[in-house]
């Protein structure tokens, strides 16, 4: 496809909502209808409408209905969909070589992001990375890498995490269904703490973060103890902001440990939250670093960043894969990292923040049932509860979402009692869609 059929395939979509048929529309139900014939229903959607074409904060479905995306494919399409640098980028690469396997005649790409990854995670420190394809099969790396630095076997999580759907991964989430529901017997080792939760548990950072060493030091025991794995905000628990110096005070007790800090920056890192990693804006320098979803703008890449030392414990032929930074995938972070910095992204989600945030809140005073607003840039998230009680309200959040996305927005749920709706757009989004998503929600709110 050259440059100008390219550009002007992007161009004719219109930033802009707009419904045209009933949602599903009679081409989505007819793809339907063979979907369910050839897939399993384990791969199930939120949303049965097919989408044939994107660009920047717009979807558009076979029937030719456009959505403003408010998901990004779970935080995937950060710098927005078909970005066109990145497809200039995975286009050029796809002419040269598609694969070679990094183990065994690598080629530079590989190197530039390593190189990016080690720039602009957390501390000053030579750092390494081993690139991989999910972020599942980060998360696995990383705490393979800790186990061998450390010679221990414990795994520490947190409740209300979610770390993926591989066998060691669905032992470290706090939710079992729909993840894990009859699919053991699990990888052992895992323990699973106390977080901070601060409308839920109403603890300082400082006695949320003494519950959970205590827990940790009398259930496993520091010395046992490879790795604890955190996410900064947390994904699909609900984008659970902690309490001020909760994971400063955990870091601290696991480098007087010798336990490996990782932090799970899957959903939350790559320019999500205003900085290029969560962490930052927690203080928090980890051993090891998890990126994936929107490093590379669409295309499947995922990584291990961390101090050299530590990632350098594995032996020659210990880490690596078939697919692990397939070079059009690391041509395209490449061009994602250029991006971020050309069109100052990071100010682009505090933006999108100064927008979501105050009319959020608006909502909430209005509508007492939203008992929480929170979260970092261009991943926000409301928390629906009865308001004397605190408990959790989904019903809610299903009829919300089902509004929104027959007027054109698509919203992502959350959370571990399914009451959360999560906000995590592209950094491309304006303000005049994010406005009239708002007023979606509004009158989704106004029909409960």
């Amino acid at each position: 496809m050259t440059d100008t059929l390219v550009n002007s395939t992007l161009s004719a979509i219109s930033q802009e909502r707009r419904i045209v048929t009933a949602i599903p529309g009679p081409k989505s139900i007819a793809l339907h209808q063979r979907r369910l014939a050839v897939v399993p229903v384990g791969v199930s959607s939120a949303l049965p409408v097919y989408i044939e074409r994107a660009h920047g904060a717009i979807i558009v479905d076979v029937d030719g209905n456009q959505f403003i995306d408010l998901g990004a494919g779970i935080g995937v399409t950060t710098i927005g969909h078909t970005d066109e640098a990145v497809i200039a980028a995975a286009t050029n690469q796809l002419e040269k070589v598609t694969h070679t396997l990094f183990t065994i005649t690598p080629y530079e790409s590989y190197v530039r992001v390593a190189e990016l990854l080690a720039e602009h995670t957390p501390g000053d420190f030579a750092k390494k990375t081993v690139l991989v394809n999910s972020g599942a099969e980060a998360v696995e790396n990383a705490v393979k890498i800790a186990r061998k630095h450390t010679g221990r076997y414990g795994i520490a999580v947190l409740e209300h995490a979610y770390h993926g759907r591989t066998n060691l991964t669905m032992a470290m989430n706090f939710k079992a269904a729909p993840y894990s529901t009859g699919f053991g017997p699990f990888a052992g080792d895992v323990y699973r703490a106390p977080n901070s939760y601060p409308f839920h548990d109403g603890l300082s950072g400082a006695d949320a973060a003494e519950r959970t060493i205590a827990y940790l030091e009398k259930t496993v025991g520091a010395s046992d103890l490879a790795c604890l794995v955190v996410e900064p905000i947390q994904g699909e628990g609900g984008f659970v902001v902690p309490a001020e110096g909760y994971l400063p005070a955990l870091q601290a007790w696991c480098t007087a440990n010798g336990i490996v800090f990782i932090a799970d920056e899957i959903q939350s890192g790559m320019a999500r939250t205003g900085k290029y990693f969560a962490s930052e804006h927690f203080g928090l320098v980890p051993d090891l670093v998890l990126s994936a979803k929107g490093i590379a703008g669409g295309l499947p890449l995922a990584g291990v960043t961390g101090r050299a030392e530590i990632m350098d414990s594995a032996q020659p032929g210990g880490l690596g894969g078939t697919f692990g930074g397939n070079p059009v995938s690391a041509a395209a972070a490449v061009a994602v990292f250029e991006q971020i910095e050309s069109h100052n992204l990071l100010a682009e989600a505090m933006r999108i923040e100064s927008v979501l945030t105050p009319a959020l809140l608006e909502l909430q005073a209005r509508y007492p049932i939203i008992g929480d607003v929170r979260g970092i840039g261009a991943m926000i998230a409301i928390e629906f509860a009865d308001p004397a009680t605190h408990k959790p309200n989904p019903a809610a959040v299903s009829a919300i979402a089902a509004f929104a996305a027959q007027h054109g927005v698509i919203v992502l749920t959350a959370g571990t009692y399914g009451n959360v709706i999560r906000f995590l757009p592209s950094l491309a989004i304006s303000n005049e869609l994010l406005e009239e998503a708002l007023g979606v929600i509004r009158e989704a709110l106004a029909s409960l």
